[in-house]
């Protein structure tokens, strides 16, 4: 299986609950900056850096109509993600395996 890309700016994103909880609202549909920062007390310059950090890890986009910013989810960035997880469960299953056959081929199968 190749490697995917870096995931690091992606698990980076989604370490903070806050923009979890923007990128999930994103997932149901696109939504104004204004209306993604209603929930949240926090100050709209605090909130913006959280929508920077979610778009330089490629997880939304933002575009700009009339006076309106508006945001929406992007999926390739949790396709990557999901290939990283992918690839790390399946080493980890081969590990586990070889752990599984370490006393039958130690002890000759009477572990």
């Amino acid at each position: 299986m190749p490697k995917c890309s870096d995931p690091d700016p992606i698990l980076r994103a989604l370490a903070n609950s806050t923009r979890r909880a923007v990128f999930e609202r994103l997932c149901r549909g696109p939504a104004s900056v204004s209306d993604l920062a209603e929930p949240f007390d926090m100050a709209l310059p605090s909130f913006m850096q959280h929508l920077g950090v979610l778009e330089d890890a490629g997880l939304v986009r933002s575009y700009k109509r009339g006076r309106v910013r508006t945001l929406e989810a992007r999926g390739m960035p949790i396709r990557v993600l999901s290939t990283w997880l992918d690839e790390q469960t399946c080493a980890w299953e081969r590990r586990l395996d070889r752990l599984d056959e370490y006393p039958e081929e130690t002890f000759g199968g009477e572990a």
